[in-house]
């Protein structure tokens, strides 16, 4: 039986980007489906968040940004280890790049592997990928917060992590004066989730209810649109926390009856396709959600490093 190509691999068209200043000194570039980024002006200093799969790509976010600020970048936040999030990070010539401790650990222990499974599914997003030249090691960790002074009026930005989701060590940015939020891929606003690497049912509960007691009145995540408004930023919240709960609902059923994973699959994906199904990257991180959850069912604490081999048998079983 031929293989079907991966869906990401299929697509090919160019996103268009779309610059947004959300506050004085505080932008984001979301992309149509495309991971988002964004940047907080500092007195005299960037912090930039999140550095996209290559040094191409992110010097193209940079040129963007110089239209507005030509501050140096102090800070490069990672809000966790994926790779199509990191791997770009040489190109903004940051005195510190920041992520959690859990992150870090993750990138020692996972992160080649992810770099290798990630440019095999989603190879538009690794522009000119030769041009990365390892993996991005975080030069400053911190295990639950970390407070950065932005200087003169412009407040602080806090980093956090809020519990395990979608992975173990993702942390957010919040800027407590401007009341806006770059939530990572803990969020998504009209986008569908990869759970690949997740703890479905911490993320879903405690997590999601840590981030929306913040009462940001915007939200970027990780990928979509950007929320505006209280009433748009607890929207994406429960966009995500349904997602979830229908992922648990229809595996979990599947799981204690016993009917095998691509049954789960097939049960997923009915459930949550009059939704999600039309949203960026529903089809291409399906499969590898169902299994992430079968595996917690089964009790795997920790999720199973992916590598290519395993993406593909598990794309096989589901999607041929």
């Amino acid at each position: 039986m031929a293989t079907k190509p991966f869906a990401s691999s299929a697509d090919l068209d160019t996103k268009e980007q779309t610059l947004e200043i959300l506050a004085d000194g505080v932008y984001a570039l979301t992309a149509d489906g495309d991971p988002n980024v964004g940047a907080i002006e500092g007195e005299d200093f960037l912090v930039c968040f999140e550095a996209l799969a290559t040094p191409v790509a992110a010097r193209r976010w940079l040129a963007r940004l110089r239209e507005h600020t030509g501050k140096p970048v102090r800070y490069l936040v990672l809000s966790h280890y994926h790779a199509v999030r990191v791997l770009g990070a040489s190109a903004f010539d940051a005195a510190v790049v920041v992520s959690s401790e859990q992150t870090n650990a993750l990138i020692a222990e996972r992160g080649r592997q992810d770099w290798e499974s990630e440019l095999g599914r989603m190879p538009r997003l690794f522009e000119e990928p030769a041009s990365i030249p390892g993996l991005t090691r975080p030069t400053l960790t911190f295990r639950d917060r970390l407070t950065i002074s932005l200087g003169g009026d412009r407040g602080e930005l806090v980093l956090q992590f809020h519990g395990r989701g979608h992975t173990e060590g993702d942390i957010v940015a919040w800027l407590p004066k401007q009341e806006i939020v770059f939530a990572g891929d803990l969020v998504e606003s009209q986008a569908a989730l990869y759970t690949g690497d997740a703890f479905h049912f911490d993320w879903a509960a405690g997590t999601l209810d840590n981030v929306k007691a913040l009462r940001a009145r915007q939200l970027v995540g990780g990928r979509g649109a950007i929320a505006r408004g209280r009433e748009a930023v607890d929207a994406a919240i429960e966009q995500t926390r349904d997602f979830l709960l229908t992922m648990q609902r229809t595996v979990g059923d599947a799981h204690r009856a016993g009917r095998g994973l691509r049954a789960a699959f097939e049960a997923t994906h009915a459930a949550l396709a009059p939704t999600y199904g039309r949203w960026p990257i529903f089809e291409h991180c399906l499969p590898f959600d169902v299994q992430r959850l079968w595996d917690e069912l089964d009790g795997v604490e920790r999720p199973v490093i992916w590598t290519a081999e395993r993406d593909r048998q598990v794309w096989d079983e589901l999607q041929s």
